[in-house]
């Protein structure tokens, strides 16, 4: 059946493929179909130039469209990935580290390596040495996902 298919089509069918792929770009954008259904529509146009070679079977051509996508898709991150503008805030939505330096009072003591401290109207979860609360403590560092910041005594 796939056979029949892909002879009725012939070529056409990358091309329909590739332009299949761009439509699901626009209609859900990531910049991911984009370079895949580039590399299908390059197949096509190969496919059109060769198609009667005895050499392009429909193995061949998945092949190479598995390999010009990996190849697509590598050079599209690196058109696209490095455009990335220096900002004047990198810590702008990263509330933990903003509070990396800052000196707060424990709201509750610290046990098991894990605790409370205040800091303007938030609490947050902190993890540090035992400490008793009311102690002064100095914020370290903090998680990657901002939900808990390493202290230390002041």
């Amino acid at each position: 059946m796939l056979d029949r298919i892909i002879s009725e089509l012939g070529p056409w069918n990358w091309m329909v493929l590739g332009f299949v792929l761009l439509v699901m770009e626009i209609i859900a954008p990531g910049i991911f179909m984009l370079w895949i259904g580039i590399a299908a529509l390059i197949i096509g146009a190969v496919s059109l130039l060769i198609w009667d070679a005895g050499f392009w079977t429909w193995q061949v051509q998945v092949l190479a469209f598995l390999a010009l996508s990996l190849i697509s898709a590598y050079v599209g991150k690196k058109l696209v990935g490095g455009r990335e503008d220096p900002t004047d805030q990198p810590l702008l939505n990263r509330r933990g580290a903003q509070m990396v330096g800052k000196m707060a009072t424990l709201a509750e003591p610290i046990r098991d390596g894990r605790g409370r401290i205040k800091l303007g109207d938030t609490l947050w979860r902190v993890s540090g040495p035992d400490l008793p609360a009311g102690t002064q403590v100095r914020v370290t560092a903090a998680a990657d996902t901002d939900l808990e910041l390493t202290v230390e005594r002041v």
